[in-house]
């Protein structure tokens, strides 16, 4: 299987952003915005594979600035890193006011998609070249990122396992909450 360049498979979708998106307080909604980077991650991961590909994972979606209606938003998306049968898909989302030619760096997220056969299991794709330092320092904080992610993961569980309700009660007392004495006693 021959080796694909990130520059191979990058994808950019820009849309305009029209009133039907916003939401109850005339900002885009986020549902809207993630459905677009989606949509730019399987035409991203797909390219790359040459084949159907499925989201498994998102991570890092952070709204750091709204979008308004009359923007243009540029998804900017190319492989970070690729896997047996999986890619993580970059993403950065950029919000354009055309009137003033500002733009914004709205998002940037990560989308883990899987390559599938055509009876829908999973199957390989081909590897991915590095090209630039840039490509490379991706290829190595999805690693870094998927590391940290199964240690939190497991330190989760564990902490899961061992947390006892009664002996943490303190922990609420200048939380935003009310304790029952149900919830106390049950």
């Amino acid at each position: 299987m021959l080796a694909k360049s990130v520059h191979y498979s990058r994808t950019t979708i820009t849309e305009l952003m029209i009133p039907a998106y916003a939401n109850f307080g005339g900002k885009i909604h986020g549902g809207i915005l993630l459905s677009l980077m989606d949509k730019v991650a399987y035409a991203c991961a797909s390219k790359h594979a040459g084949t159907y590909v499925v989201t498994v994972s998102v991570e890092g979606v952070n709204f750091l600035q709204p979008i308004e209606v009359g923007q243009l938003v540029s998804l900017h998306a190319s492989i970070n890193y690729v896997g047996r049968s999986s890619m993580v898909v970059g993403i950065r989302v950029i919000a354009e006011d055309v009137r003033t030619g500002v733009q914004k760096h709205t998002n940037t997220s990560y989308f883990t998609m899987v390559a599938k056969d055509d009876e829908g299991k999973p199957t390989e794709v081909p590897p991915l070249t590095l090209e630039t330092k840039e490509d490379t320092r991706r290829f190595l904080e999805a690693i870094k990122r998927r590391e940290l992610k199964a240690a939190y993961a497991g330190e989760f569980d564990n902490e899961k396992t061992r947390l006892k309700v009664d002996e943490n009660l303190h922990l609420l007392k200048n939380e935003r909450c009310i304790v029952s004495d149900d919830a106390k006693n049950s």
